[in-house]
């Protein structure tokens, strides 16, 4: 059993709420911009944590992989998968920096129950949610899917 199954990753709820438009609409290639080298690494899924206000994970997908490169680059390659409606809205977000991680999925599955933060706490058997997220083994995130089912 592998302990980096899956990946819990921090995001915001107009993102969030992006990636589902665009995944209703028929997309199925999705990437989630972060600035610098931002995790997963490695897994096979990634499980969306929707921050404040909502503190819950409201979906999942296949997690692809994870490309750091510079921003220029980045944006021509890839910048169609994303959820950031232009290439201005992208600068803006990324506020000069360098280096950007593109971290890519596909088939995204939204929440029928979204997991509050309480439950996954009691799943992880941990006081806090870490703020960059977080691996969890096949056990621990096949049960946050069923809780979501």
């Amino acid at each position: 059993m592998s302990e980096k199954h899956a990946f819990v990753i921090m995001i915001k709820e107009k993102w969030w709420n992006e990636f589902r438009r665009l995944n209703r609409a028929g997309k199925i290639n999705h990437a989630y911009v972060q600035s610098g080298s931002a995790p997963p690494k490695n897994a096979k899924l990634i499980l969306f944590y929707v921050v404040k206000p909502k503190g819950e994970i409201q979906g999942y997908a296949d997690f692809q992989e994870r490309i750091v490169g510079e921003v220029d680059a980045m944006w021509k390659e890839y910048g169609r998968e994303s959820c950031v409606g232009s290439e201005d809205q992208y600068d803006d977000l990324l506020k000069g920096k360098r280096k950007v991680t593109f971290i890519r999925f596909r088939n995204l599955h939204e929440a029928a129950k979204p997991v509050l933060s309480n439950d996954i706490l009691t799943s992880l058997g941990a006081k806090r949610i870490p703020r960059r997220g977080f691996y969890i083994n096949k056990e621990v995130a096949d049960g946050l899917i069923k809780l979501m089912e």
